[in-house]
Protein backbone atom coordinates (compact mmCIF):
# COMPACT_ATOMS: atom_id res chain seq x y z
CA UNK A 1 0.00 0.00 0.00
CA UNK A 2 1.44 2.90 -0.61
CA UNK A 3 1.36 5.66 2.02
CA UNK A 4 0.34 8.54 0.01
CA UNK A 5 -3.15 7.08 -0.61
CA UNK A 6 -3.66 6.76 2.84
CA UNK A 7 -4.59 9.70 5.28
CA UNK A 8 -6.39 10.53 8.48
CA UNK A 9 -9.01 13.82 8.14
CA UNK A 10 -10.59 14.99 11.45
CA UNK A 11 -14.36 14.11 11.44
CA UNK A 12 -16.35 16.52 9.96
CA UNK A 13 -20.43 16.99 8.80
CA UNK A 14 -19.26 15.30 5.50
CA UNK A 15 -17.82 12.26 6.78
CA UNK A 16 -19.06 11.26 10.25
CA UNK A 17 -21.78 8.87 8.76
CA UNK A 18 -19.94 7.30 6.61
CA UNK A 19 -17.70 6.05 9.51
CA UNK A 20 -21.13 5.19 11.39
CA UNK A 21 -21.77 2.42 8.28
CA UNK A 22 -18.40 1.21 8.67
CA UNK A 23 -17.91 -2.47 10.18
CA UNK A 24 -15.18 -4.62 10.93
CA UNK A 25 -15.63 -8.61 10.86
CA UNK A 26 -18.20 -11.17 12.42
CA UNK A 27 -15.30 -11.99 14.46
CA UNK A 28 -13.87 -8.88 15.47
CA UNK A 29 -17.31 -7.29 16.62
CA UNK A 30 -16.81 -8.18 20.37
CA UNK A 31 -13.64 -6.21 20.21
CA UNK A 32 -14.86 -2.84 19.27
CA UNK A 33 -17.30 -1.13 19.97
CA UNK A 34 -19.33 0.66 17.42
CA UNK A 35 -18.03 4.01 15.34
CA UNK A 36 -21.42 5.52 15.80
CA UNK A 37 -20.44 5.26 19.95
CA UNK A 38 -17.29 6.21 19.52
CA UNK A 39 -18.53 9.77 17.72
CA UNK A 40 -20.87 9.73 20.58
CA UNK A 41 -18.39 9.58 23.16
CA UNK A 42 -16.22 12.41 21.56
CA UNK A 43 -19.16 14.86 21.69
CA UNK A 44 -19.50 14.58 25.08
CA UNK A 45 -15.59 14.27 26.05
CA UNK A 46 -13.99 16.86 23.86
CA UNK A 47 -10.81 15.72 24.92
CA UNK A 48 -11.59 13.23 22.36
CA UNK A 49 -10.40 13.80 18.81
CA UNK A 50 -12.04 11.10 16.08
CA UNK A 51 -10.52 11.06 12.52
CA UNK A 52 -11.80 9.40 9.61
CA UNK A 53 -8.94 7.07 7.92
CA UNK A 54 -9.34 7.77 4.08
CA UNK A 55 -8.38 5.52 1.40
CA UNK A 56 -7.87 7.45 -1.95
CA UNK A 57 -10.43 9.79 -1.01
CA UNK A 58 -12.73 6.67 0.01
CA UNK A 59 -13.71 6.59 4.01
CA UNK A 60 -12.71 3.33 4.81
CA UNK A 61 -11.98 3.00 8.42
CA UNK A 62 -11.85 5.47 11.72
CA UNK A 63 -9.99 6.05 14.95
CA UNK A 64 -10.13 8.33 17.73
CA UNK A 65 -7.35 9.13 20.96
CA UNK A 66 -7.44 11.22 23.90
CA UNK A 67 -5.53 14.74 23.60
CA UNK A 68 -4.85 14.42 27.74
CA UNK A 69 -2.71 12.30 29.70
CA UNK A 70 -4.21 9.62 31.46
CA UNK A 71 -3.38 6.19 32.87
CA UNK A 72 0.00 4.95 32.61
CA UNK A 73 1.35 8.60 32.38
CA UNK A 74 -0.36 8.30 28.51
CA UNK A 75 -1.99 9.88 25.80
CA UNK A 76 -4.54 6.61 24.78
CA UNK A 77 -5.71 5.63 21.41
CA UNK A 78 -9.32 5.22 22.02
CA UNK A 79 -10.38 3.43 18.73
CA UNK A 80 -8.53 2.24 15.51
CA UNK A 81 -10.59 0.26 12.70
CA UNK A 82 -10.44 -0.73 9.44
CA UNK A 83 -13.84 -1.77 7.41
CA UNK A 84 -13.82 -5.76 6.89
CA UNK A 85 -13.61 -4.85 3.52
CA UNK A 86 -10.53 -3.13 3.45
CA UNK A 87 -8.30 -5.11 6.08
CA UNK A 88 -5.13 -6.92 5.79
CA UNK A 89 -4.02 -4.47 2.89
CA UNK A 90 -2.00 -1.88 5.13
CA UNK A 91 -4.06 0.92 5.97
CA UNK A 92 -4.20 0.08 9.33
CA UNK A 93 -0.81 0.74 9.45
CA UNK A 94 -0.05 3.46 7.65
CA UNK A 95 -3.02 5.08 9.62
CA UNK A 96 -1.63 4.02 12.94
CA UNK A 97 1.64 5.48 11.90
CA UNK A 98 0.01 8.78 10.59
CA UNK A 99 -1.67 8.98 14.14
CA UNK A 100 1.51 8.72 16.34
CA UNK A 101 2.82 11.28 13.55
CA UNK A 102 -0.45 13.71 14.80
CA UNK A 103 0.00 12.64 19.06
CA UNK A 104 3.57 13.38 18.87
CA UNK A 105 2.45 16.79 18.45
CA UNK A 106 0.55 17.28 21.74
CA UNK A 107 1.96 18.86 24.76
CA UNK A 108 4.75 16.98 27.04
CA UNK A 109 4.06 14.00 25.78
CA UNK A 110 6.13 11.03 27.24
CA UNK A 111 4.13 7.70 25.63
CA UNK A 112 0.80 6.66 23.91
CA UNK A 113 -0.57 3.67 25.29
CA UNK A 114 -3.52 1.58 23.40
CA UNK A 115 -5.92 -1.35 25.09
CA UNK A 116 -7.25 -3.63 23.22
CA UNK A 117 -9.16 -7.51 23.31
CA UNK A 118 -6.39 -10.12 24.11
CA UNK A 119 -8.01 -12.61 21.37
CA UNK A 120 -7.44 -9.53 18.95
CA UNK A 121 -4.25 -10.94 17.41
CA UNK A 122 -4.14 -8.73 14.26
CA UNK A 123 -4.04 -5.82 17.05
CA UNK A 124 -1.04 -7.21 19.30
CA UNK A 125 0.76 -8.22 16.11
CA UNK A 126 -0.01 -4.33 14.74
CA UNK A 127 1.25 -2.29 18.04
CA UNK A 128 4.02 -5.18 18.44
CA UNK A 129 5.60 -3.87 14.87
CA UNK A 130 5.73 -0.70 15.91
CA UNK A 131 7.44 -0.53 18.82
CA UNK A 132 4.57 -0.86 21.57
CA UNK A 133 5.63 -2.70 24.68
CA UNK A 134 3.68 -5.65 27.13
CA UNK A 135 4.75 -4.26 30.29
CA UNK A 136 1.98 -6.22 31.58
CA UNK A 137 -0.81 -3.49 32.39
CA UNK A 138 -4.32 -4.92 31.77
CA UNK A 139 -8.17 -2.65 32.68
CA UNK A 140 -10.80 -4.76 32.07
CA UNK A 141 -10.74 -7.31 29.36
CA UNK A 142 -8.01 -5.13 27.81
CA UNK A 143 -4.50 -5.61 27.52
CA UNK A 144 -2.88 -2.01 27.45
CA UNK A 145 0.64 -1.72 25.44
CA UNK A 146 3.07 0.87 25.84
CA UNK A 147 5.07 2.62 23.32
CA UNK A 148 7.85 5.62 24.39
CA UNK A 149 8.10 8.62 22.10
Amino acid sequence: MNNNLVEIVELNSENWYECCTLEVSEEQTSHIEPNAVSIAQSKFEPTLKPYAIQCEGKTVGFLMFNTNEEELDGYWIYRIMIDKNYQKKGIGKIATKLMIEEMRTLPNIKRIVVGYHPENIGAQQLYKSMGFVDNGDRFGKEMAVVLEV
